[in-house]
């Protein structure tokens, strides 16, 4: 039966925090729950490490001192044991004794005087004049023995004057030779170089051998003995071969090469001594084995006599 009123068809959730009134058990205690003994013990020491973990930050932040650095210590470098030892100076090969001399050594930048003096005792003047340069003839004589060796010579270093005349060729294109008459031109230099009194040639070279070790070191070799050098140099140039007749040429741009790459490629002192002919090349070969004999041995330059080493 109803009331005459529509019947209310709204649906309500349940409020599960609520419960019946007649729970005893539902009912709120107005009082705050206080924690067990247990619980008090573990709060306490959490707030105790709080408080420790706070003031130790704070003391190692803004109080404690700065450490000191840390050097690694590393120990002493040493070489592999496969490693070369330090480059010791070259024994020297062929020593020059220029100590017994009393006679004050002039310097290098004025030495042109007494070393052209010295030459006129060993070869005439008139030649001196014709075919040596005398301006810084010890680094002249120095550049030139050491590039005897090389590939290139350079003329313009050189202590001795050019030959007289043109370099003489004959035929053209690929049948150029060194003409016959060449060697002519080189005939008046090579008697006066026989003519030298080698002895008192090399006694010069001896007694200012200081000044040409100095130009020596001057050019670059600081550890080396340019006596060695020149001993060296003397071997090369007697151990040119002989080539008789007239040799092929070529000119590929200015000056003439030989059209053989093989004699092309040979030192400079060699491919001078193949130029001058068969015949001039043997009598310097001649000579230079006697001053060879010479600067090979150490030299007494008070008495002015040699004697094996």
């Amino acid at each position: 039966m109803t009331n005459g009123n529509p019947p209310d068809l709204t649906y309500s959730e349940p409020d599960l925090r609520a419960l019946p009134p007649d729970d005893p058990d539902a009912r709120e205690d107005p009082r705050p729950e206080r924690p067990s003994a247990g619980g008090r013990t573990i709060l306490l020491l959490g707030l105790a490490l709080l408080a420790a973990g706070a003031g130790w930050y704070l003391w190692s932040t803004w109080f404690a001192p700065a450490p000191a650095p840390v050097i690694a210590e590393t120990a002493p470098a040493t070489p592999p044991p496969d490693a070369p030892a330090a480059a010791a100076e070259p024994e020297i090969q062929y020593p020059i004794d220029s100590s017994a001399t009393t006679e004050p050594m002039p310097e290098l930048a004025n030495s042109d005087e007494p070393l052209g003096l010295g030459l006129a005792t060993a070869m005439e003047s008139d030649a001196i004049a014709r075919y040596m340069v005398s301006q810084d003839f010890a680094r002249r004589f120095v550049i030139t023995v050491d590039n005897l060796a090389r590939k290139t010579y350079s003329q313009r270093l050189s202590p001795f004057k050019p030959a007289p005349g043109a370099f003489a060729v004959a035929g053209t294109g690929d049948r150029m030779t060194i003409s016959a008459q060449n060697p002519a031109r080189y005939t008046p230099l090579v008697r006066v170089f026989e003519a030298v009194n080698s002895e008192k040639l090399v006694a010069l070279y001896v007694r200012f051998y200081p000044l040409f070790q100095e130009a020596y070191r001057e050019q670059g070799y600081p550890n080396a003995y340019f006596n060695d050098r020149l001993v060296q140099v003397l071997d090369m140039m007697i151990a040119t071969r002989e080539m008789p007749g007239q040799l092929a040429l070529t000119q590929p741009k200015v000056l003439y090469e030989f059209a053989d790459p093989a004699l092309e490629a040979l030192p400079a002192g060699q491919k001078i001594l193949l130029r001058i002919g068969p015949e001039n090349a043997a009598r310097v070969k001649s000579k230079l084995r006697e001053i060879r004999a010479l600067v090979a041995q150490e030299v007494n330059v008070v008495k002015g006599t040699a004697k094996a080493p």
